[in-house]
């Protein structure tokens, strides 16, 4: 190396004042979000390069607006540490992060249900690990490793088993028991509500602990291992309801499917500003009772009023 080439690094050393008092914490948690790392006496590193630069004096900005200093400096390692240690404690650093991300990719892949939101926060934060791992550590190919696998499953039900919705005609469906799994939540809630006042208004309900259930003569199921309606594709229960049925030229019911879906499936698909109240009021619906024909009675309600206001927010 010489004179005439860029010194590899740049350190930022700063000098904040006794108060805010939370300007130490804010600028340590930059300086960890950026990927900086320390050396002794609150000094910092980064390598040397045009987007680092720009890190640190944004920093160095933050730090002078609340009453603070800084210096940024280039520089060369002549002795203590060398250029290989230092890009090891950025590897090091990096390892960690992609450690513990793969940690999370590899629980959320071994459960029952991979939410897709949850495969998206993980692929935002790798490629946000990566935004600063400046020296490609080894880590980044264990955490694609772990993170394939739940992309693979993001949004797949696990009671997508069966032979899917049967070919039947209306009134093939009239007069039925329709089985459910116990503790009935968003979507076997609005399913049911469903089936009763557009489908089988005389249906009965039954609900049962899930896998394994055979069913009994008369009995059709929903949303459970093997149902004859279930999840279909990137549908939840209650949009499969409405679709098979031919029931999607309502425009209220579509509302619903929307909102239902996005909170079945967790993937803010539709994203419709209706969707927190009523996840509000059915979890309170769920909290009050462990009963599920009592829950299925109270979600019936509301969901009756929810109709109501779609079908007469169409005709304003």
């Amino acid at each position: 190396m010489t004179n005439a080439e860029p010194s590899p690094w740049l350190l930022l050393i700063p000098q904040l004042p006794a108060k805010p008092a939370y300007l130490r914490v804010k600028v340590w948690r930059r300086l960890q979000a950026i990927g900086a790392a320390p050396l002794k006496n609150a000094v910092h590193a980064l390598p040397n390069r045009a987007d680092t630069r720009a890190l640190f004096e944004d920093l160095h900005r933050e730090i002078a607006d609340n009453g603070g200093e800084a210096l940024i400096l280039e520089a060369r390692l002549v002795g203590g540490i060398g250029d290989p240690e230092l890009r090891g404690t950025f590897d090091a650093a990096r390892d960690a992060d992609y450690e513990e991300l793969a940690r999370e990719a590899r629980t959320l892949a071994e459960g029952e249900y991979v939410p897709p939101g949850e495969v998206r926060r993980l692929r935002r934060r790798l490629d946000e690990i990566a935004a600063i791992d400046f020296f490609g550590a080894h880590g980044r190919q264990t955490a694609e490793a772990a993170l394939a696998p739940a992309e693979a499953r993001a949004g797949q039900h696990p009671d997508v088993t069966g032979p899917g919705a049967p070919e039947l005609a209306q009134a093939e469906l009239r007069g039925r028991t329709w089985v459910t799994r116990v503790h009935i939540h968003v979507d076997r809630i609005a399913s049911a509500w469903l089936i009763r006042r557009f489908i089988d208004p005389d249906a009965t309900f039954k609900f049962v602990e899930g896998k394994g259930y055979a069913p009994e003569p008369g009995e059709l199921r929903f949303d459970m291992a093997d149902a004859e309606f279930t999840h279909e594709g990137d549908r939840c229960t209650f949009e499969t309801l409405v679709f098979r049925r031919g029931l999607d030229g309502d425009p209220a019911l579509v509302a619903l499917s929307e909102i239902i879906h996005d909170l079945d499936i967790a993937d803010d698909k539709f994203g419709r500003p209706e969707t927190a109240g009523v996840s509000a009021l059915i979890e309170g619906i769920c909290a009050a009772t462990p009963d599920d024909p009592d829950r299925l009675a109270r979600g019936a309600g509301a969901l009756d009023g929810f109709y109501a206001h779609f079908t007469r927010r169409r005709g304003e």
